[in-house]
């Protein structure tokens, strides 16, 4: 597979279908651009009008070129494409990019005509990219191909970036060049009806021309192929993968019968996928390039202490202030460090971090700070700021940068504040691998990026933990309870059954039906209990008065379960009243959700957060797709920001935060096994102090046929 696509970004010869003289046409500029910008392959013009293009001799149609062809790119009206392409299989052309728009992005007449030309080239063994897109770039100086209607060739570099549009495309290569940003690939595969981001990314990791991806996607096709694919990358080839996903929005979330699926729009799964591929998400073009320039050009720093030296001392509190918001952390310098600084720099200068060293500082000044902050063992990276000041020789002080680079492997970054000023050291800096920010804000960000990559490549667990369950019962559980339906809602007792299969920690409880049962019932039980409403209809039992909590006597327990009955009745009068469930009262703690709701695309998704009536409020919650890794879970509970609670907060102990990690496991293997589990809620599972569990009070599940 990676072959193939090689012949498309890598061909000896190239055929343009639709190339023509045409002033301000895409087939002019494409054909344009393999000419102009030194293409090492052959080029052969095609065009049933023409004798020739740019007095390159034309050919009617690809079975006229007397040679063999590696790749073919089409731009021809969208009806024209199906036969160019029956062509390219006849003539054994091994790859395609189809340019032309008008497939599925217009519509029904797109879709049909695009599955068609899908099911063409796959049943013909061909690789395409596109439909729809702006083309291929390849500035390996062996092939040196434009095969784009992008304006210029980039520079060379070793980023590639692949873009599901072909007109960000553009403003991107435009962006690039002002930031002096080159690339290894570039390509944009738009309605990927063949070539995908998940073969893209395959084909990457061993690209020897590429250390950094970037990424423009609108959609994941399939989303767990993607993980793994990514994960590779990430783990084995060590490379950095940066995301913007567009979409962000909730206003495609759907509406739900549990707090998981109201909270679980597509883009959280987005951002589970993320995570679980060890990818960056960005959140910008700007923030995209800023990180891709700091992975692209500097090592991956240790750990996440960090050095500033600066000659002002407002843009160092600000540069801390960022550091510390962003997760990194300001080092302490050894007492050696800061009595050679002290040796180095005036005694106005501060020698602790931020090292001050004050606004008259000369190149051989920072040299001397910055070589002593290097070289401390507590140092992992460092983050250079200059103010142009009337005194500062900018470009002297650039140049000392990627002097004191090359004696260590950890990472500088600069922040030479300003434009117009700064500019000619900025260059300098660029020209030598030292990425440079305008504000120092975006530095410590970038940094942190890296910070968070360099952990990612250290994560333990990374695997799959299966828990002793009872699978063949809950399927057979499930089975019974959609027997006449596809679509069922269960409430609290119906949805224990399932989870007592999975080993979820219960507690004791029963149903009655008639006031009558309920002393000797709560007996059974043991005092204290609580006792809720059990209706399939009634799915937030709190809001319909159907709860009533630390019930202690008998003649409570009756009051109770009329009060319930009435408010039930009230609260939805044609509502089934199944009874009410008796259950055993849990000891206290703190509450915490968890939950699942099933994505179309990508399969299981688990939510972990903060418990409760107001989830919906606080939206204090991660996700992860299932089946995930032992550390998806720690990174599920830690990830929340009310975290701290459960580490104990106000003289309250440390929650048992390892019994909430094995029902994270146990409920990501329970609907990883069983795809008729829609959604889920267990709200609360009450967590008590270290070494004492948790424990499922409340729970609702939603089956339905797949």
């Amino acid at each position: 597979m990676k072959n193939s696509i090689d012949a498309i970004l890598c061909p000896k010869s190239i055929a343009i279908v639709g190339a023509t003289d045409r002033p301000g046409s895409v087939g002019l500029s494409v054909f344009a651009n393999l000419l102009d910008d030194g293409y090492k392959g052959i080029v052969y013009p095609v065009n049933a009008k023409a004798r020739s293009v740019r007095s390159v001799r034309a050919y009617p149609t690809l079975l006229d070129v007397p040679d063999e062809i590696d790749l073919a790119v089409i731009i021809v009206p969208a009806p024209a494409v199906l036969s160019v392409a029956e062509q390219a299989a006849e003539k054994e052309v091994k790859g395609l990019v189809v340019i032309t728009a008008g497939f599925k992005e217009i519509g029904y007449d797109g879709v049909v005509l695009e599955t068609s030309l899908s099911r063409l080239v796959k049943a013909r063994g061909i690789r395409m990219i596109g439909p729809n897109c702006l083309g291929v770039i390849n500035t390996n100086k062996q092939v040196q191909m434009n095969a784009s209607f992008g304006r210029k060739m980039p520079k060379r570099g070793n980023i590639a970036f692949i873009s599901q549009s072909g007109a960000l495309c553009t403003a991107v290569l435009d962006f690039a060049e002002g930031r002096h940003v080159g690339f290894s690939k570039f390509i944009s595969f738009g309605n990927k009806a063949d070539v995908s981001e998940i073969d893209l990314i395959r084909y990457l990791e061993d690209d020897p021309d590429t250390d950094v991806i970037l990424m423009y996607l609108e959609d994941i096709t399939h989303g767990r192929e993607f993980i793994e694919v990514a994960r590779e990358v990430t783990w084995q080839a060590r490379k950095p993968v940066l995301a913007l996903k567009s979409g962000r929005s909730s206003e495609g979330a759907r509406a739900a019968a549990s707090h998981t699926g109201s909270l679980a729009g597509s883009d959280s799964a987005y951002d589970a996928i993320f995570f679980q591929s060890g990818i960056i998400r960005v959140e910008g073009i700007n923030e995209l390039f800023d990180y891709a320039v700091a992975f692209g050009k500097q090592p991956i720093p240790r750990g996440r202490r960090i050095a500033i030296v600066t000659n002002a001392g407002g843009p160092g509190i600000m540069a801390t202030d960022a550091a510390i918001r962003y997760g990194l952390s300001l080092v302490s310098f050894s007492e050696d460090t800061k009595k050679k600084l002290q040796e180095v720099l005036p005694p106005t200068a501060s020698v602790h971090n931020p090292v001050d060293v004050i606004g008259d500082a000369t190149h051989e000044r920072y040299e001397a700070a910055l070589h002593q902050v290097m070289a401390d063992e507590s140092v992992d990276g460092a983050i250079v700021i200059l103010t142009p000041q009337a005194m500062t020789d900018i470009l002297e002080t650039a140049e000392i940068v990627p002097r004191v680079a090359k004696t260590t492997d950890k990472p500088i970054l600069c922040s030479f504040m300003g434009v117009v000023d700064v500019s000619e050291g900025v260059q300098h800096l660029e020209q030598n691998g030292i990425p440079n920010y305008p504000f120092c804000e975006s530095a410590a960000r970038s940094m942190a990026a890296m910070v968070r990559f360099g952990e990612l490549l250290e994560l333990d667990h990374r695997a799959e933990r299966r828990l002793p369950a009872d699978r063949e019962a809950a399927a057979e559980i499930i089975r019974q309870k959609l027997t006449d339906a596809d679509y069922v809602y269960l409430a609290e007792r119906d949805a224990n059954e399932i989870l007592q299969c999975y080993g979820f920690p219960l507690l004791r409880s029963q149903i009655v039906t008639n006031p009558d049962q309920v002393a000797r019932t709560a007996m059974e039980v043991g005092y204290p209990v609580v006792m809720k409403i059990h209706s399939p209809d009634i799915v937030h039992k709190v809001d319909a008065g159907g709860v009533r909590l630390n019930i202690t006597t008998d003649k409570e327990a009756g009051q109770a379960y009329r009060q319930i009955v009435a408010n039930a009745k009230q609260f939805n009068p044609k509502a089934t009243i199944l009874g009410v469930l008796v259950e055993k009262m849990a000891q206290p703690g703190v509450e915490v959700i968890l939950g699942s709701s099933r994505d179309p695309k990508f399969g299981p998704v688990c939510m972990f957060g903060l418990g409760g009536t107001y989830v919906e409020v606080f939206k204090d919650v991660t996700f992860r797709l299932a089946p995930m890794w032992e550390v998806s879970a720690d990174k599920m509970i830690t990830g929340i920001k009310s975290y701290p609670v459960l580490t104990g907060v106000r003289g309250n102990p440390p929650s048992d935060i390892e019994a909430v990690k094995e029902c994270i496991l146990r409920l990501s293997q329970m609907v990883s096994d069983h795809p008729e589990i829609f959604e889920l809620d267990i709200n609360p599972l009450i967590v008590h102090p270290e070494g004492h569990g948790c424990v499922v009070a409340d729970s609702r599940i939603v089956l339905k046929r797949p």
